[in-house]
């Protein structure tokens, strides 16, 4: 019988699609220490994993047993995949699957900081002077007409375009391997309408846009994208969204250009140093925080489930 280790969790439709097809599967969190032995022991032929367990090279080569790592979610930087892909292991990942619920958690940010929403449910439930709210809060902005700045514009990018382009604003997309791309929106009532967005250099992205929002791998050469010499560059009172990797941002020049006005709010989903992010940052009054739940969503969670599971039975049956 195949044995399926899900170690950080797997929702309950590829459970079940898992489980109707035969195999054993144990939806459990096994210590990073102790994975090892135990996946040996119960000697697993696939190992699922989310970002909190690492799939480094020893443990590849202390386990025979395994056939497939197979990722939660999009991002893949804690498992190390050309070397499982050497030592003939089949690595699958579900990026596709998450690409909506962190476009629409990257407006959730847009939203909460051009109208303060973030900063007002920090304050107003503390505060007994209403009127003294309401004056700090006149200085929101609309977001219809305005200029958003996309930084890589793979399966996550596009799918923020298509939210941009329906809510009015403009789109500037920055990739080195997109020229264009055609983003198709499904509206009610009709067939729908498709627009092509054309690729730009990532200097103009920066230059030109009101906001600015990631959504990359991190560089091979592990520099940030985004330093002091890319935030001097930007229009004042910029803002900047990271739903992507902590590492593409320099966090102490972004709290700089915070500090300076340069840029006027942040909303940070990701981290350089998770789980123990830099309290300056996340207790930065122009801040807006969340704990990297990009795809945190019961539909993102179904779909990568329905993939992972999908995969797996494809690939043993």
């Amino acid at each position: 019988m195949i044995k399926i280790l899900a170690n950080d969790g797997l929702s309950n439709s590829g459970c079940d699609l898992l489980k109707g097809a035969g195999f054993h599967l144990d939806n459990i969190c096994i210590p990073q220490d102790n994975l090892i032995a135990e996946i040996n022991k119960q000697k697993y032929d696939v190992l699922l994993v989310r970002s909190a367990t690492y799939v480094t090279r020893e443990l590849i080569d202390s386990c025979p047993s395994l056939k497939i790592i197979g990722r939660v979610g999009s991002s893949m930087e804690n498992i190390a995949v050309a070397y499982a892909i050497e030592k003939g292991i089949k690595v699958i990942s579900t990026p596709k699957d998450t690409a909506p619920s962190v476009a629409e958690l990257v407006f959730a940010h847009i939203f909460s900081l051009s109208r303060n929403l973030f900063d007002s449910n920090r304050k107003m439930p503390k505060s007994d002077n209403f009127k003294q709210l309401k004056d700090s809060y006149c200085d929101g902005i609309e977001i219809v007409g305005k200029t958003i700045g996309i930084i890589g514009f793979g399966r996550i990018g596009q799918e923020v375009a298509k939210r941009a382009l329906g809510l009015g604003m403009n789109v500037l997309a920055s990739d080195p391997y997109v020229t264009e791309a055609n983003i198709h929106m499904d509206i009610q009532g009709t067939k729908g309408i498709t627009v092509t967005v054309l690729t730009v250099p990532r200097d103009q992205v920066i230059r030109e846009s009101n906001y600015i929002t990631l959504h990359l791998p991190i560089p091979d050469d592990h520099d940030p994208v985004l330093t002091k010499k890319e935030f001097d560059m930007m229009k004042e009172g910029v803002i900047i969204i990271n739903a992507s990797k902590g590492a593409l941002i320099d966090e102490g020049d972004l709290i700089d250009a915070l500090d300076s006005g340069k840029v006027n709010r942040a909303g940070i989903d990701v981290f350089c140093n998770e789980p123990n992010p830099r309290k300056d940052l996340v207790t930065h009054e122009k801040v807006s925080v969340t704990p990297h739940v990009g795809a945190a969503t019961h539909e993102a969670q179904e779909r990568i489930s329905i993939t992972l599971a999908d995969e797996i039975i494809k690939f043993f049956k």
